[in-house]
């Protein structure tokens, strides 16, 4: 915050709650909560009937956030900023204080919470913070209103690729290193983004003779949000697309682009033991149309799983901009 700004609030302008909770990166709902259930809104009003939060006031629901970020309740988190422990007097520390002196003991969940809850998201977007927390709080309300603001805000690929994208890895760090712990949290932030994603893309455009792009996982592959994102992309710029999702057999696979007779053949292997370089060449292969004006499909290699199994002649794209240019490339329009 400039120190303009911090004067224009000190003077009485304050904050909406729309910009508190975009500066804490909560939705506007959770502000407002915890104004209604644990009495943390303004000190006053500032003029008419808006409320108007100043820097105080954000400076309480700055450590509320952090608090929740880290296991503790709300309604503890709440009473910890509400009625903050004193500070320490200088000297030498009492024998003994009275036991009014120190404030109730978090129970012991909420401590062995404090110790394994945070999430390690490094130099990231603010909204990256904000969307763990709701995460970690499985506050569905909360993660829906960030997710439509960060993809309103920035755009669907850079939603994804400097906001969504950083805090699924955080998660998905959290859980690998706390063994089977979270995986409710990964289960449920996964869930909205593909939500979201839904929410966000508009209708599917019209098939264009040769000119539909199809995607699918490879068999045994059961990650689908990066696909689900791609086609989010691709409909944003009314280019047909069939999604087939997880796992898709050969077989269907097979009949699937007979069927379609696409132009673009999207095939998504997160891991290298999914990645098949056979099935890819053979999608490749595959022609269709009369004698005499025969076609194939140009067959995108995507995701990780690739690494190790690069096939040559078939482009393989880094990442969402770059696939949704190939596509835009290879497409008629």
């Amino acid at each position: 915050m400039t120190a303009d700004r911090n004067h224009e609030d000190e003077r009485g302008g304050g904050l909406t709650t729309g910009e508190v909770a975009r500066r804490l990166g909560v939705a506007p709902t959770t502000v407002r909560t915890w104004d209604r259930r644990y009495g943390l809104g303004p000190d006053a009003h500032t003029g008419g009937t808006h409320r108007r939060w100043t820097p105080a006031d954000v400076a309480r629901l700055e450590r509320m956030c952090a608090l929740t970020a880290t296991g503790v309740p709300p309604a503890e988190a709440a009473r910890m900023v509400k009625y903050p422990e004193p500070p320490a007097p200088d000297g030498p520390a009492p024998v003994a204080a009275p036991p009014t002196a120190a404030p109730p003991a978090l129970p012991a969940a909420s401590r062995r919470s404090r110790a394994h809850a945070g999430l390690r998201l490094g130099d990231v977007h603010q909204e990256c913070k904000g969307i763990a927390r709701a995460a970690l709080r499985l506050d569905a309300a909360a993660l829906e209103d960030l997710l439509a603001t960060a993809i309103e805000a920035h755009g669907l690929i850079a939603a994804w690729t400097e906001v969504i994208m950083p805090t699924l890895q955080a998660v998905g760090r959290k859980w690998e290193n706390s063994g089977e712990r979270y995986v409710e949290v990964e289960h449920f932030l996964s869930w909205h983004v593909s939500g979201a994603l839904r929410r966000c893309a508009p209708p599917v455009a019209a098939d264009r003779p040769g000119a539909t792009t199809m995607l699918a996982c490879v068999p045994g592959e059961n990650h689908t949000l990066p696909l689900e994102v791609l086609a989010a992309a691709l409909a944003e710029r009314h280019l047909p697309v069939r999604m087939f999702g997880a796992a898709l057999p050969v077989d269907s696979l097979v009949a699937a682009v007979r069927r379609t007779g696409p132009a673009v053949v999207g095939l998504w292997a997160q891991s290298r033991t999914t990645a098949s370089r056979p099935l890819a060449e053979h999608v490749a292969a595959m022609e269709w149309g009369v004698r005499g004006a025969r076609r194939k499909a140009v067959v995108l290699t995507l995701g990780p799983g690739w690494a190790g199994h690069a096939v040559p002649g078939l482009p393989r794209p880094r990442g969402l901009a770059e696939a949704v240019a190939a596509v835009e490339s290879l497409v008629p329009g």
